[in-house]
């Protein structure tokens, strides 16, 4: 699983399984009529974020290795250089500069992802 993959489950909660009859057998609807669709729920990152203990002691909105230690993922130089080559940086260094694109850019990648940021996280 992906750096970012465990960010946004963390924050998003993960997706439903496949029901047990369509792991078994495949698509096992396929055939079904479809009676409803399903929204997909936009999550405010913001109020998802403040909600969970420790958020009051940690600045997670400018810090990514809080905003990682936050939601209970390793915030190693290692992971955070994996995520940014996740992201689209290969040159990540873990520098103070680094850090602050690297969250921005998380911001944003949760936010192209169905998450609602706030629009001082994404500039």
């Amino acid at each position: 699983m992906s750096i970012f993959t465990k960010i946004k489950d963390a924050i998003f909660g993960k997706k439903d399984e496949k029901p047990e009859a369509e792991a078994k057998t495949g698509n096992a609807w396929a055939d079904a009529p479809v009676t409803e669709a399903r929204a997909t729920p936009i999550v405010n990152v913001e109020n998802s974020l403040d909600s969970m203990p420790g958020a009051d002691r940690l600045n997670w909105r400018t810090s990514i290795v809080d905003l990682m230690k936050l939601i209970g993922v390793d915030s190693s130089y290692e992971n955070r250089k994996a995520l940014a080559q996740e992201l689209g940086r290969e040159d990540y260094s873990g520098t103070a500069e680094d850090n602050i694109w690297l969250h921005k850019r998380t911001m944003r990648e949760l936010s192209a992802n169905g998450g609602k940021v706030p629009a001082e996280f994404l500039d």
